[in-house]
C-alpha cells in the first residue's frame, strides 16, 4: 500500500491563543450574502487518503490511541471484514472507558443496522440511527428523503477524518457484489484548528438523531426536570451545527495549511457547499478538475462550468463509466451535449466504480467530501466537505486526477443536431428531479 500523501503544518498554531479565522473571498452575487460561507483557519495538517484501504488503518490507529471520546457519522456501516475491523476498534475503545458515539443513516445501512447495533451496543457504544426505516409507514414520510450522507470521525478533538468513504470494503458494492478493482474514493485526515467545527458537527448530528428517535420521552423529561429551561438551552446548544466567526485577518496571512469545514444542512447552510463550488469555478483561471459519481448540477453550476471553459480554462469532469444506478448515469449523460459544446471535457471512469467527490481549481483550491453534484446532495442530504487552500495539497490531488483521467474514456462531442430522443430524455429526467424535490419538500429554483 502506498504511503498517504500529506501537506504538513508549516507554522504550528499556539493552542493558548485565539484561532484566526477568515471567510472565503467576497460573494459572487447578492444572494450569496444570505448563505454562510467557508471560514478558513491556518496551521492545519491535511493528509490525503485514497479509499478505505488507507482511511480505515489510519482511523483504527487513531481510535486505538483515544483517551476521551470518539464521534463517528456515516451513511453506510456494513458488516464485511473491513467494516467490522472499524467496529471492533470502536468497541475496544469503549471497553477502555472512552466515550464512543456513532450515528448511522437508517436508509444507507438498513440491511446491516442490526448486526452493527448488536456489536457496538454490547460494548456500551452509544449508537443512534438517523431517521430509521423500521415501519412501513416510515416510507410515506417526506422527511425520509433527506438523509445523513456525511462521513466523518473525530477522535479526542485532535484528529478528524472527512470524505466520501463509507464504512465498507472498497471492493464491495451493495448492489453489484464484490469487484476485482477497488472503487475510486477519497478522504482526508486533519489535525489543527479545523478539527473543532468537525467535532461540533459530529456532536450535533448525533444529538439530532437521538432526539428524533425519542422526541416524546425527551420533551417529557425536560418538562419534569428541575430546570427545564436550562436543560432545553443545553440541548439546543448540542444540536447546533458549527458557526465560526471570521476576523479581519487576510487569508494570505494565515499560516499553512489553510482549511475550512463546510456543511450542507436543512437550516442556514442549505446552499453553502454549492456556493463554495460555484465561487471557485468562477474564479478559476487555468484548470478545473471535478469528480462526482452522481452529476446533475443546477443551472447556476452548469453556467459556471460553461463560462470557465469559454474563457480558456481547462475544465475536466470525471464521471461514472461503470454505473451502479442506471438512472443516475442517464441523468448525467443528458447534460453531455450542453457541456461539450462549451468546451468542457468529460471522462468516464471505467476501471471500477467511481465514488469520489473531489475537485480542484488552479493551483491552490481543492475540496474533498461527501457531497455529490446532484439535487440530493446539494438540496436535501446532510453533507460535509473540507476545502483546502494549499498548493502542496492541490498538487497531490492533481496527481490523483491525472492518474484517473489516464485510464478513463473521454467522451467525444456529437456534432449532429440534438435528436428528438435526446430532448425527450432531458425533459423526462428534469421532470423526475422536479417531482422528487417537491415530494422531499425542497423549494426554489435548481
Amino acid at each position: 500500500m502506498k504511503r498517504p500523501s500529506i501537506a504538513r503544518v508549516a507554522e504550528p498554531h499556539d493552542p493558548s491563543g485565539p484561532v484566526p479565522q477568515v471567510e472565503e473571498d467576497a460573494p459572487f452575487d447578492p444572494l450569496s450574502r444570505l448563505v454562510p460561507r467557508a471560514v478558513f483557519t491556518g496551521g492545519n495538517e491535511v493528509t490525503l487518503l485514497r479509499g478505505g484501504g488507507e482511511l480505515f488503518p489510519a482511523m483504527i490507529a487513531a481510535v486505538a490511541k483515544a483517551e476521551h471520546e470518539v464521534w463517528l457519522a456515516t451513511y453506510i456501516f456494513n458488516n464485511d471484514p473491513a467494516a467490522l475491523a472499524v467496529a471492533r476498534a470502536l468497541a475496544d475503545a469503549s471497553h477502555r472507558g472512552v466515550q464512543v458515539k456513532v450515528v448511522i443513516d437508517g436508509f444507507g445501512s438498513r440491511a446491516t443496522i442490526l448486526d452493527i447495533w448488536r456489536l457496538l451496543c454490547d460494548a456500551n457504544v452509544g449508537v443512534t440511527i438517523f431517521r430509521p426505516i423500521n415501519r412501513w409507514w416510515n416510507w410515506l414520510q417526506p422527511g425520509q428523503l433527506r438523509r445523513l450522507h456525511q462521513k466523518l470521525c473525530v477522535v479526542d478533538g485532535e484528529v478528524a477524518f472527512v470524505g466520501g468513504v463509507n464504512i465498507i470494503d472498497d471492493r464491495l458494492d451493495l448492489g453489484h457484489g464484490w469487484t476485482d478493482e477497488p472503487r475510486l474514493d477519497f478522504a482526508v485526515q486533519l489535525r489543527g484548528p479545523v478539527v473543532a467545527p468537525i467535532e461540533q458537527a459530529g456532536r450535533a448530528v448525533w444529538t439530532r438523531a437521538q432526539l428524533g428517535q425519542n422526541f416524546r420521552e425527551d420533551v417529557m423529561a425536560l418538562a419534569r426536570g428541575a430546570e427545564p429551561v436550562a436543560h432545553a438551552k443545553r440541548l439546543i446548544k448540542r444540536m447546533r451545527m458549527p458557526s465560526l466567526k471570521p476576523n479581519r485577518t487576510k487569508l494570505s496571512d494565515l499560516p499553512p495549511v489553510r482549511a475550512a469545514f463546510v456543511l450542507r444542512d436543512n437550516l442556514r447552510r442549505r446552499r453553502t457547499i454549492e456556493r463554495s463550488y460555484i465561487a471557485a469555478l468562477r474564479k478559476a483561471q487555468s484548470r478545473i478538475d471535478l469528480a462526482s459519481p452522481y452529476f446533475y448540477p443546477g443551472s447556476g453550476f452548469r453556467t459556471a462550468l460553461r463560462q470557465a471553459a469559454r474563457r480558456g480554462v481547462q475544465v475536466r469532469l470525471l464521471l461514472q463509466g461503470k454505473l451502479d444506478y442506471r438512472f443516475a448515469g442517464l441523468a448525467a449523460r443528458t447534460l453531455y451535449d450542453e457541456l461539450l459544446a462549451a468546451g468542457v471535457k468529460i471522462f468516464e471512469y471505467t476501471p471500477a466504480f467511481l465514488h469520489a467527490k473531489v475537485a480542484l481549481t488552479d493551483d491552490e483550491w481543492a475540496t474533498v467530501g461527501s457531497s455529490n453534484i446532484d439535487p440530493l446532495s446539494l438540496l436535501l442530504n446532510l453533507e460535509a466537505n473540507v476545502v483546502v487552500r494549499d498548493a502542496g495539497f492541490n498538487a497531490q490531488l492533481a496527481t490523483e486526477f491525472d492518474r484517473a483521467f489516464a485510464v478513463s474514456r473521454q467522451i467525444e462531442r456529437n456534432r449532429s443536431r440534438r435528436s428528438v430522443e435526446g430532448a425527450v430524455r432531458r425533459g423526462f429526467v428534469a421532470w423526475c428531479a422536479h417531482v422528487y424535490l417537491r415530494i422531499a419538500g425542497a423549494t426554489g429554483k435548481y
